[in-house]
């Protein structure tokens, strides 16, 4: 899984979440605590098994 680069984020990220309020839409790091936003990285990143799956794929294909 050496090409997480291409997938590393915040929003394929299993503590990922997105809250929706009165003031609209907001995303939550659930590990963290904290607002986050899709396309943040942060390196406690934990992939989603389907994001996993992904790159399992690609990297057969590259080798």
């Amino acid at each position: 899984m050496e090409e997480a680069g291409a997938f590393h984020c915040c929003a394929t990220c299993i503590h990922f979440r997105v809250e929706k309020g009165m003031s609209g839409v907001s995303y939550r790091c659930s590990r963290l605590t904290y607002e986050t936003r899709p396309d943040y990285r942060f390196q406690c990143w934990t992939p989603t098994e389907r994001v996993k799956r992904l790159m399992e794929a690609r990297q057969k294909r590259a080798e």
